[in-house]
C-alpha cells in the first residue's frame, strides 16, 4: 500500500484537551478510506489535523512524504480539499459562484485567475451533474443537490485528496446513495483519494476500500472493511448487538438489534 498522507504518533487537542491520542494511520493513494467511530471518539478532529485545520500537539503529519507544515498554504489547497459538517454560504449564492470559490488555491495575490479557470469549473459541474442547477441559489436546492454543488466546489480547486466530514449527514436513503455512488465514481474514474468521516457503517462496508477504527481518541483497528467490520467489532467499538447479512452483491450488512447487555 502506497500511503498518500501519514499520521505519525500524533495527539490532537483542543482548549488544552488532548482529543486524540498518539494516532498513526496510513491513507492509501487512490482508494476511499472511512473514518468511523462512537460520537466524541475524535474522528472530525483527526481529520481536522490531517488537513492542516488544526495542528497537533505532538507528531507529525506528511502528504507524499513532506510534512505539511512545509507547504505554503496556497500549495496545500492545492492538493487537499475538505467538506466540514455542514458547511454554510450566504443564501443568495448560485451554484456556479460557489464552484468558482473553489478555484482561489490557483489565482494570483491580485485575484486574477488562471486561464483555464473557466474549463475547471465546467468540469466539476459536470462530474457531479449540476450543469444544469449552475444558476439556481443554493437555499433552493435540496438536501443532495447542495451536497453535490459542494463537491462540486471541491473539485475545483484540482485536489489530490477529497476529506469529506460526515458527507450524508440529515440527507435521505436516496440521496445518501447518490452522493456516496458519487465519491465512487470520483475515486475509480479520477484516481482521487477520498477520506471521509462516517457514520453509517454498512455505507463504509459497501463503498470504502480501507476503514479505520477510532474509540476514545485512539485508532483501535484499521483495514479493508470486509476484514474487520463485524458484529463482533459493532459490539467491542459501539457497545451494540447487531446480526450480518450477506447481500446480493456478496458483501455483509450489519443490522443493529440491540444494545450490549
Amino acid at each position: 500500500m502506497t500511503a498518500i498522507l501519514s499520521a505519525h504518533t500524533i495527539d490532537v487537542g483542543i482548549n488544552k484537551k488532548i482529543i486524540v491520542h498518539d494516532l498513526s494511520l496510513d491513507i492509501p493513494e487512490g482508494k476511499i478510506t472511512a473514518i468511523i467511530g462512537p460520537n466524541g471518539c475524535g474522528k472530525s478532529t483527526t481529520l481536522k489535523a490531517i488537513s492542516r485545520i488544526w495542528q497537533p500537539a505532538k507528531g507529525s503529519i506528511t502528504f507524499q512524504g513532506k510534512d505539511i507544515r512545509e507547504f505554503s498554504h496556497r500549495e496545500f489547497a492545492q492538493c487537499l480539499a475538505i467538506l466540514t459538517q455542514s458547511p454554510q454560504a450566504p443564501t443568495d449564492l448560485t451554484v456556479q459562484d460557489l464552484v468558482e470559490m473553489g478555484r482561489f488555491p490557483h489565482r494570483s495575490f491580485f485575484g486574477r485567475g488562471d486561464k483555464d479557470d473557466a474549463k475547471h469549473v465546467e468540469w466539476a459541474l459536470e462530474q457531479t451533474n449540476m450543469t444544469g442547477m449552475r444558476h439556481r441559489l443554493l437555499h433552493t436546492l435540496s438536501g443532495g443537490e447542495r451536497q453535490r454543488a459542494w463537491i462540486a466546489m471541491a473539485l475545483a480547486q484540482r485536489p489530490q485528496v477529497l476529506l469529506l466530514d460526515e458527507p450524508t449527514t440529515y440527507l435521505d436513503i436516496c440521496h445518501q446513495l447518490e452522493v456516496m455512488q458519487l465519491l465512487v465514481k470520483l475515486n475509480r474514474e479520477l484516481g482521487l483519494t477520498v477520506v471521509m468521516v462516517i457514520h453509517e457503517l454498512n455505507h463504509a462496508i459497501q463503498y470504502a476500500d480501507y476503514v479505520a477504527v477510532m474509540k476514545a481518541g485512539r485508532l483501535i483497528t484499521c483495514g479493508e472493511p470486509k476484514e474487520i467490520v463485524s458484529s463482533k467489532l459493532l459490539a467491542e467499538v459501539f457497545k451494540v448487538q447487531a446480526e450480518e447479512f450477506v447481500c446480493s452483491n456478496n458483501l455483509r450488512a450489519l443490522v443493529p438489534v440491540d444494545l450490549c447487555k
